[in-house]
């Protein structure tokens, strides 16, 4: 396979991890991401990953549930700190070397995050794994994978999520929804689209950073989004 991106940034959906158990981690799920992108690597791609917390716990429904909100986020950058040690855990078992890097000082768990930590950690071909979101509360790590994508000169964001792409209402509850194979930033303002909160979409589109969204869950699918073929939807 000749990859299209050389270097990406992949976000994963924390609820995703969860598989069908309904909370925390399913063994098979992390196994699954873990051979997709070892795969990558093994091509030659450059990989930084930021990965949710919402299979453990989200800062926002903390909040509802009465937990200060500014508390309630640092336990969910906590999650993703958990989520990515056992991402990191799952690559390395398979021969494909990571580093998890925090946001928030954690070391032995995790080095400090840099730009340039992060990137001359895949420059020598290693996973470099971003925990911690920013580092502060009210913002998500979707803003966090944008921020991430842009510091490190990736190419493109590469969203995987439990959908296939974007589409014009959600696909789980209306079927009549449809989906967009390409879609402009300003058409996402307009239709009030909640692919990912205005934050994260504002600050790729004032640094061209292209968003593909796509579907993790499905095996080979980020293969296929990095070998060019038309799966998921380019924000752009």
């Amino acid at each position: 396979m000749e990859p299209k991106y050389h270097r990406i940034l992949l976000k994963l959906s924390g609820e995703s991890l969860m598989g069908h158990q309904g909370y925390g981690i399913d063994s098979e799920r992390l196994a699954s991401y873990a051979s997709q992108i070892k795969e990558l690597a093994d091509s030659g791609v450059e990989i930084g990953i930021v990965i949710g917390g919402g299979n453990i716990f989200r800062g926002l429904s903390g909040a509802a549930k009465g937990f200060d909100r500014v508390k309630g986020d640092q336990m969910g950058m906590l999650a993703t700190v958990i989520n990515s040690l056992a991402l990191s855990s799952a690559l390395e078992s398979i021969g494909c070397p990571a580093r998890v890097l925090t946001s928030i000082g954690m070391f032995p768990i995790g080095e400090p995050y840099s730009p340039s930590r992060a990137i001359e950690t895949i420059g020598d071909g290693k996973i470099a794994i971003i925990a911690g979101g920013t580092g502060n509360p009210f913002f998500t790590t979707d803003t966090a994978s944008a921020l991430r994508a842009v510091e490190i000169h990736a190419d493109v964001m590469l969203k995987g999520t439990r959908v296939d792409g974007i589409y014009t209402a959600d696909p789980e509850k209306d079927p009549e929804a449809k989906k967009f194979d390409t879609i402009s930033y300003d058409e996402i303002y307009n239709r009030g689209l909640k692919i990912m909160d205005l934050t994260a979409t504002t600050l790729c589109r004032e640094n061209g950073m292209k968003i593909v969204v796509f579907d993790m869950d499905t095996p080979g699918n980020l293969r296929k989004v990095l070998a060019g073929e038309p799966i998921g939807t380019l924000v752009y």
